[in-house]
């Protein structure tokens, strides 16, 4: 039914769909006034769905040419169309559909679906553009195998790429080029993919893990060839990060990345066929900065490792975006840190945290990591569900350490390969392989909002125990004025004499020399014992949490950390908070109008200290 008022979506309301789409077969004439598409899809009521349901299919701006079941043509009467979908009344229980529609790519101005963009052909699908190629069940809980034909003027566009495997390419007696590729899995309508156009490729044949050959190809106009290698190594470099460290493998014949400089888009995972912006592919030394190359590399992994965290295991609803999203910025990160600085790596990821995600959630547009309603789906591309979802993954792996997470991960793709998961699905497969209740930890996901933790210690040299003292709070946001404590892990050592991390007995239990607090109360205290001298602590090591610290830390204490701390997040931070400090005090004294003091000698020395440490 039409309306004009805006309609909020809201995730309780979420049921699952009467009907689903097994296959569909699309064959694409491509034209850019009037593109013919011929789809027809195998569809199956599912268990469950009233017998006498209807089938919805979303499409818009389409213009239907013809439409049947099982090769008849549908009655008039059984059909109820608006701008935003049709309705068809009685369908069997499993039947055949084919629907014929013309569309228009060069007056596609919205760049959603199929358009035309400087001569060539590309689509946008996500989160919901298929709807303006044809008539389909446009949610990503539909989960279908795909055949492709595109069919073009071989001189205009010789090169026709989707999603999956080459089959075949021949030339039709009307001299045109028809290209038909076939997925064999199952993918959501998000993730389809068609590129057509004037295109040259490097190509570099790989073997997988576990003996597979597979061709890995980077596409991009002619011209730009030789500004592909770097995005080539990364690619590769990721697939070989991701059969190491999560035991994934790349799963099609091919693998492909296209990179053109009118794509309306960053960056795209459509199954098989990567779709990017030049920005984030091509690079030379000669005319790209090292943060350029970095970027390329971290944006080329993302894309690739969505292609089992997103692609093969989806979301089952637009709520669980950061499912796919969190998991895979995750791992991103993680992939970078590997190949790279680690330490550097996270000092940048929480600098923007800090800059851009902090600001969101405490603001007028504050949302849960998994919202509770939206609007327009598009809004929820945000730093929220990217940046602070991929904080919470990496909690699980804080608070269960990587050999258990690794398991869980494991449990969760072999559990859900092939279908539209939630992000309960997840939290159930870390809490099945830990044996833990994570029930407290699903706040993550439904709390808005940065949690402050204030930490403040206590040394007894008498009875030689340092005691630690952490209280939370999370801040009232729109729709949240209260808020339930959260599972915090703050990654704690004490250092001693030089730096040295000092063994930690902890409330009676020996827990080596680094621990993992969890803080679950509104406030908690820690007791260290067997300590002979006061120690400096080094708290939430890494950034084990995304929280607002506060510390009782005296300047003393920060320069032993910027100095000595072995973890090089908390040196960073120390040496931060010293220099702002310093600042502070020299607006301060320009106001008074005396001149501002030299760094102190002691902030120097802990510098050169730390610079030597670091050599």
């Amino acid at each position: 039914m039409r309306t004009d008022q805006p309609i909020t979506i809201r995730r309780l309301d979420y049921t699952p769909p009467a009907y689903t789409v097994d296959r569909i077969d699309l064959r694409f004439e491509l034209d850019p006034q009037r593109t013919r598409v011929r789809a027809t899809l195998a569809v199956r009521r599912l268990a469950g769905a009233a017998a006498d349901a209807p089938l919805w299919l979303d499409g818009e701006q389409l213009e239907l040419v013809s439409i049947a079941i099982d090769s008849q043509a549908v009655a008039a009467h059984r059909l109820h169309r608006d701008d935003t979908g049709l309705r068809i009344d009685a369908p069997p229980e499993s039947f055949s559909l084919e629907t014929v529609v013309l569309i228009q790519p060069a007056s596609n101005t919205e760049l959603s679906g199929l358009y035309l963009s400087n001569g060539n052909f590309f689509t946008q699908c996500e989160a919901q553009g298929f709807r303006r190629i044809t008539f389909f069940p446009d949610r990503p809980d539909v989960m279908a195998r795909y055949r492709v034909e595109l069919i073009a003027d071989g001189a205009q566009w010789p090169v026709l790429l989707s999603n999956g495997n080459l089959d075949a390419t021949e030339t039709l007696p009307d001299g045109r080029v028809c290209a038909r590729w076939t997925d064999p899995f199952p993918k959501p309508s998000y993730l389809f993919a068609v590129v057509a156009g004037r295109l040259v490729a490097q190509e570099q044949a790989i073997t997988t893990a576990s003996g597979r050959e597979a061709l890995l190809q980077v596409w991009v106009e002619p011209g730009n060839l030789d500004r592909t290698d770097h995005a080539m190594q990364s690619l590769i470099r990721a697939i070989r990060w991701d059969e190491q460290r999560f035991g994934l493998e790349l799963d099609l014949d091919r693998f492909m990345i296209v990179a053109v400089g009118d794509f309306n888009m960053g960056a795209m995972e459509n199954k098989g066929l990567n779709i990017f912006n030049t920005k984030y592919v091509l690079a030379r030394p000669d005319t790209a900065t090292d943060v350029d190359f970095a970027g390329i590399e971290g944006v080329v992994g993302h894309e690739y490792f969505h292609n089992w965290s997103g692609n093969r295991v989806t979301c089952r609803d637009w709520f669980q975006l950061s499912l796919k999203e969190g998991f895979t910025v995750y791992r991103d990160q993680e992939f970078s840190a590997d190949v790279g600085s680690r330490a550097v790596k996270r000092i940048e990821e929480v600098r923007r945290l800090r800059s851009l995600q902090f600001p969101e959630d405490g603001g007028p547009t504050a949302h849960p990591v998994r919202p509770d309603s939206y609007v327009e789906i598009s809004n929820f591309y945000t730093v929220t569900i990217y940046e602070k979802g991929a904080e919470v993954v990496r909690l699980y792996e804080t608070l269960l350490g990587r050999e258990t997470f690794r398991k869980g991960t494991d449990l969760y793709f072999a559990r859900h390969d092939g279908q539209a998961a939630t992000c309960d699905d997840f939290m159930a497969a870390m809490a099945e392989v830990s044996g833990r209740d994570l029930t407290q930890f699903a706040r993550w996901y439904a709390q808005a909002g940065t949690p402050t933790v204030t930490a403040r210690g206590a040394w007894d040299a008498a009875a030689g125990t340092y005691t630690l003292t952490l209280t939370q709070a999370v801040p009232p946001t729109p729709g949240q004025p209260a808020k339930l404590p959260m599972v915090i892990p703050v990654t704690t050592a004490l250092l001693g004499e030089g730096g040295q991390r000092l063994p930690l007995v902890v409330d009676g239990v020996a827990r080596g020399t680094e621990a993992v607090l969890e803080l679950v109360h509104a406030e908690q205290a820690f007791a260290f014992s067997g300590l002979s001298k006061k120690p400096v602590p080094s708290l939430l090591r890494g950034f084990s949490a995304p929280v607002k610290l506060t510390t009782d830390d005296d300047e003393a204490s920060l320069l032993f950390r910027l100095a000595h701390d072995d973890d090089a997040f908390n040196r960073a931070e120390a040496g931060s908070e010293l220099y702002l400090r310093h600042i502070e005090q020299g607006v301060a004294a320009g106001h008074a109008g005396r001149a501002p003091s030299p760094p102190a000698a002691a902030l120097v020395e802990a510098v050169r200290t730390a610079m030597v440490g670091v050599q």
